[in-house]
């Protein structure tokens, strides 16, 4: 099992990485399932993937104090409400809309009021 999680780890750090390039593929969820994995199949994956700028960039804040500047909620936030939105409207159906559109207000009300938001230069204090 410890070596699916490895493995996975590398695949969602992968995705995440591409992601960063891609502004259509969010990187943060990808890096938090990748940081899981490694924490799950190897003490020395785990702190190899805390040090690389990938990490210390996108999710160590949010780790450490449950926070995240206002730059790293909008490179979130952006992307995935585009994508949302498309679908909302390449969609027929009404229940499909009605989920899309009670999935964006519970997405911007997480982000807005949940996910304490701090200054640029606290983000590694």
């Amino acid at each position: 099992m410890k070596y699916i999680y490895i493995a996975l780890g590398f695949l969602f750090f992968g995705i995440g990485a591409v992601g960063v390039v891609l502004p259509i593929l969010p990187t943060t969820p990808f890096l938090l399932l990748a940081s899981f994995c490694f924490a799950k199949g190897s003490e020395r994956f785990n702190k190899w993937f805390k040090s690389t700028k990938l990490y210390q960039n996108n999710l160590e804040s949010f780790e450490k104090n449950r926070s995240m500047t206002f730059k790293t909620k909008l490179c979130i936030l952006i992307p995935v409400s585009i994508m949302l939105i498309i679908a909302f409207f390449m969609m027929n159906n009404i229940g499909g809309r009605i989920t899309i559109i009670l999935l964006i207000i519970v997405k911007y009300y997480y982000f807005l009021f949940k996910i304490k938001t701090i200054p640029a230069g606290e983000l590694r204090a």
